[in-house]
């Protein structure tokens, strides 16, 4: 299986998705005893944005869509390949994580990844998901002459470890209004405003990663945005991570709206 699936449209948006993958070992480089050298806690993945492919399919059908299929335990697409922390200051999880979300150890004790293994990750992974986004962001910005990278995100509200209390439902992310142009970030706004029965926030705790950080230009015509979904919305978020139709139907109708609003949008700038 390759690391990356494309699939490519027409339309002047892409769908990011580097945190929904399972996968713990696609390329020759990383050892395939990787999941053996988890623990309990590793193996059960729960730091998956779970579903969120199944979620957003069809949701605007001339978006094309760049799914990461490995787990973000074997490294993370959605961190500094530095390793720089996007949050200094505040609890966060490494390039290639060795605790999860609550803190705890997701290694069995001494199998660590070593910086030789962290490095193969990165040029196996890390880099090949973002080659994949970066040539997909110029064919389209050359296509429309600009592009908007939305990125797709969920976690489960409630993680001591990462934030206090409980997130929003919808969780948006442009590094406080520098990825992306001021009508976008004003539209994204106004629809999760008005979906009823649903909380949001703007650069909240998630400002946006490294995705929307890297990419955003909006002076060059790549506009960025992030969407952290908060879990309870369209599935348990406790094992095993069960899709719930009727909770979904209902939060992609916002969804749809979202994005739909966010095409006509940034149709208008070409």
């Amino acid at each position: 299986m390759n690391p990356v699936e494309i699939t490519e449209n027409n339309g002047p948006v892409i769908l990011s998705q580097p945190h929904g993958g399972t996968y713990l070992h696609l390329a020759a480089d990383v050892p395939a005893e990787l999941s053996g050298k988890l623990n309990e806690r590793g193996r059960a993945l729960a730091d998956t944005d779970w579903h969120i492919n199944r979620l957003y399919d069809g949701l605007l059908p001339e978006a094309t869509v760049v799914e990461a299929k490995f787990s973000r335990y074997l490294i993370d697409a959605n961190r500094d390949p530095s390793g720089t922390s996007l949050y200094p200051g505040q609890n966060t999880t490494e390039l290639c994580p060795t605790v999860d979300f609550d803190g705890q150890p997701i290694y069995q004790n001494g199998t660590e990844p070593s910086p030789e293994e962290v490095e193969a990750r990165r040029k196996n992974y890390h880099v090949v998901y973002h080659a994949a986004l970066s040539e997909q962001i110029e064919r389209v910005r050359k296509k429309h002459g600009v592009v908007l990278l939305f990125d797709c995100h969920s976690i489960r509200s409630e993680i001591p470890f990462l934030f206090e209390g409980q997130l929003p439902d919808f969780n948006l992310g442009t590094n406080n209004g520098s990825t992306c142009d001021t009508k976008i970030e004003e539209t994204a706004v106004s629809v999760c405003a008005k979906a009823t029965g649903y909380s949001h926030v703007i650069n909240g705790r998630f400002k946006g990663g490294w995705t929307t950080r890297y990419y955003g230009n909006p002076a060059k015509g790549i506009h960025t945005i992030q969407l952290e979904l908060a879990q309870r919305t369209y599935m348990d978020e406790f094992p095993p991570w069960l899709y719930h139709e009727e909770r979904s139907a209902n939060l992609r109708i916002h969804l749809k709206k979202l994005l739909s609003c966010l095409e006509q949008l940034i149709s208008t700038f070409t």
